[in-house]
């Protein structure tokens, strides 16, 4: 028998040099997918909080610039009588930005939204109100303007819109602007 020499014991290799073993491959796999899909569930979650965070904004957006058009409205009452109660108002409005004569102004709660009429085309301001009621305040706070007919050419000394509008995940919010008016000019010809 021809014997072949023995390979020396550095020479042979070792049972932990050989590899990974076809198990080991599986189970690191299987542990990158785990953390793959878990990592893509985070990015998935992280997105939709960043859309519905943009919708909050949005909508806050709106109601502030609401209240701000309101307000100048209101800062901007010209000569005129005011009107008022419930869901509607009415004034006439200084027009200086265009330069032209002052301008009847309108607002009213219909179908779920505040809406701006002046000139032709009235406007959506706010959409997704669930009630709105003006009130008027010269002293004491009444639901209509002019109070009396004795009244009807005087201005109350501040407007109150308030509104309930549908808030983040549906939730009514109530929303209350107060603003107080100018004093109104004496009249040229009393």
């Amino acid at each position: 028998m021809i014997r072949t020499p023995v390979d020396p014991p550095a020479a042979r290799p070792d049972a932990s040099d050989a590899g990974f073993t076809l198990i080991e491959l599986m189970i690191s796999m299987a542990l990158f997918a785990l953390i793959a899909v878990a990592g893509l569930a985070l990015v998935e979650g992280i997105i939709k909080v960043q859309g519905r965070t943009e919708q909050r904004l949005d909508r806050l957006a709106d109601l502030q610039r609401t209240m701000f058009v309101v307000a100048s409205d209101l800062d901007q009452i010209a000569s005129g009588r005011m009107t008022g109660g419930g869901t509607t108002l009415g004034f006439t409005r200084a027009a200086p930005g265009i330069g032209g004569a002052a301008v009847p102004l309108r607002y009213t709660a219909t179908g779920g939204a505040l809406v701006r009429s002046i000139g032709p085309a009235p406007q959506v301001v706010l959409g997704g109100i669930t009630a709105a009621r003006w009130r008027f305040w010269d002293g004491a706070w009444a639901d209509r303007w002019p109070v009396s007919d004795e009244g009807k050419e005087r201005w109350p000394r501040a407007v109150e819109l308030e509104m309930q509008v549908a808030g983040p995940g549906g939730t009514p919010v109530s929303l209350r602007r107060v603003v107080a008016l100018p004093a109104r000019p004496e009249e040229a010809n009393q």
